[in-house]
């Protein structure tokens, strides 16, 4: 079920739709030399494929999971002997999951990509701005792919359920849209995922002499949603960001979402504790200094407990941190102190404060148990007080003791 043209391949309107960057290169007859990046099942390699025919170039392709560093001498001859062979008109070289190349591999691409014997096109899966050589990347563009909408999807599925030659028309099955919506829905972005769960859904009631697939006929035939997670891949990285970011927008729901998706993935718990830990005292701080206790005490209860009633555990702490009032002021001003330690030059610490110092006063000889004494040499703020939650109680002695918080900040 490939597309054979651009028009026909479906999603990354944000690339080849009409008018957009990539498309109008390639009408041009221009391919750069590129990265394209995005989770499984999007196009990446169907699109390197059309790049090439939509530009008339010859494609050559190996694999980085299984090609050695003789593969790779082999595809370079191959591109200069055919670019001799074009009147100076170079391929297109194919390198699919490019991110398994380690730092020489992909540096003894460097010379023909600089002499333009050959244009490179890398798919990955992982972050290029990690994975890929810095040499290497700064002489290529990075396009992003999204994950595929559900009326892309569901474009997908209604034309591989027709298609005699490529699909599954020969079937003779019609499917409702509300199965095909529920098959799209539960692909997760992946055009790849829903052809196959449409492939074993209509052959299973194909099998049966079924002819009409519906929602009901998907829940015999399927299992639950696809979970496109990796503790090791971005989607690691992205859900994680979305469940702190949701926690610092005060929304419990999304909170539960993101920290739900987790938990279906077999996430480490200790990660997601760590985390909140650290939410606990970054994005709500002084706000609730009770927070970090929760949060200390849920990482606890839940490593005692582990997985699967662990999860109650950290939505409880996941519910309390989003429904807690924010501030970072704790983080801003550490942050502060040690970008001017790092900075210098560095204050000497005064003599009263030394440990063997003269001149030391004791707050708690005076009555107020505060005594106006220097703590440093020059005066430097780093702590400016939150307004919301318990900050401005616990923050309200110091415009008593302190000129500097009493003034405008």
């Amino acid at each position: 079920m490939r597309p054979r043209t651009l028009d026909d391949f479906l999603g990354q309107s944000h690339l080849v739709g009409v008018g957009a960057p990539l498309r109008r290169l390639l009408e041009a007859g221009r391919v750069p030399g590129s990265i394209l990046y995005g989770p499984p099942g999007v196009g990446k390699t169907t699109l390197v494929r059309l790049m090439a025919q939509a530009t008339g170039r010859s494609l050559l392709e190996i694999n980085a999971v299984t090609s050695k560093v003789s593969d790779l001498r082999q595809l370079v001859d191959e591109a200069l002997a055919l670019k001799e062979r074009n009147g100076g008109r170079a391929a297109l070289a194919f390198v699919d999951e490019i991110y398994h190349f380690n730092r020489s591999q992909q540096n003894a691409l460097l010379p023909s990509v600089e002499r333009g014997d050959l244009i490179l096109v890398g798919t990955t899966t992982e972050n290029p701005w990690f994975e890929i050589n810095k040499t290497l990347l700064s002489r290529l563009v990075v396009y992003e792919l999204q994950p595929l909408g559900e009326a892309e999807l569901t474009a997908l599925l209604r034309r591989a359920l027709s298609d005699v030659e490529s699909g599954m028309g020969a079937l003779s099955v019609e499917a409702d849209e509300e199965a095909l919506l529920a098959l799209a829905r539960s692909a997760g972005g992946d055009a790849r995922q829903a052809l196959t769960r449409l492939e074993v859904a209509v052959s299973s009631l194909a099998a049966s002499m079924g002819r009409r697939l519906t929602v009901e006929a998907l829940g015999a035939s399927l299992p639950g949603a696809y979970r496109r997670y990796d503790r090791a891949s971005d989607d690691h990285y992205g859900v994680i960001s979305a469940f702190i970011k949701s926690l610092r927008g005060s929304d419990p729901d999304a909170a539960l979402h993101w920290l739900g998706r987790m938990v279906a993935s077999g996430e480490d718990l200790r990660f997601i504790a760590r985390r909140l830990l650290i939410f606990a005292a970054e994005d709500v701080g002084l706000a609730d200094p009770r927070a970090l206790l929760i949060a200390t005490a849920s990482a606890e209860a839940a490593d005692r407990v582990g997985y699967p009633e662990a999860r109650i555990i950290l939505a409880e702490a996941a519910l309390y941190l989003a429904l807690a009032p924010k501030s970072n002021s704790a983080y801003r001003a550490v942050n502060a102190a040690v970008a001017d330690a790092e900075s210098g030059p560095l204050q000497e610490v005064p003599e009263p404060l030394r440990p063997h110092g003269t001149g030391y006063l004791y707050p708690h000889d005076d009555e107020r148990h505060w005594v106006p004494q220097a703590y440093m040499k020059e005066i430097r703020r780093y702590y400016f007080p939150g307004r919301l939650g318990e900050e401005p109680r616990l923050a309200a002695p110091l415009k008593g003791y302190w000129r500097r918080f009493r003034e405008e900040e």
